[in-house]
């Protein structure tokens, strides 16, 4: 079983978790270049809002998407969009990923942006 398979394993376990709530999930996903977050109501099965490092004007910004100051930059940006758009309290979904490094850095600036996990 190589690397992915297993991530995609334990993103499987914590989503069917995730998914006996009844609120949004704040989905996280990272590459070798950029992160990415997305605020999704699985009840809908709809994207109310995403981040990314990928955007045009963070681009120009950001000299490198896929270090710890572009993931505390999404995810200070995505708990201001998810406030704007009346989301509180999300489900924080790791995406299998270890709660360590970029994942936590845009956890804990989402929580410091508002959301509640």
């Amino acid at each position: 079983m190589n690397k992915n398979t297993s991530r995609l394993r334990r993103a499987r376990k914590t989503r069917a978790r995730i998914a006996s709530q009844a609120k949004p999930r704040l989905c996280v996903f990272r590459s070798g270049k950029h992160i990415y977050a997305q605020v999704i109501d699985d009840s809908k099965g709809v994207v109310i809002v995403q981040a990314s490092s990928v955007e045009g004007e963070l681009r120009a910004t950001m000299p490198r998407g896929a270090d710890l100051a572009a993931a505390v930059t999404i995810g200070q940006r995505v708990a201001a969009k998810a406030l704007a758009a009346g989301v509180k309290e999300v489900a924080f979904d790791r995406s299998g990923y270890r709660y360590h490094g970029r994942v936590r850095a845009l956890a804990d600036a989402a929580r410091e942006g508002g959301l509640s996990f």
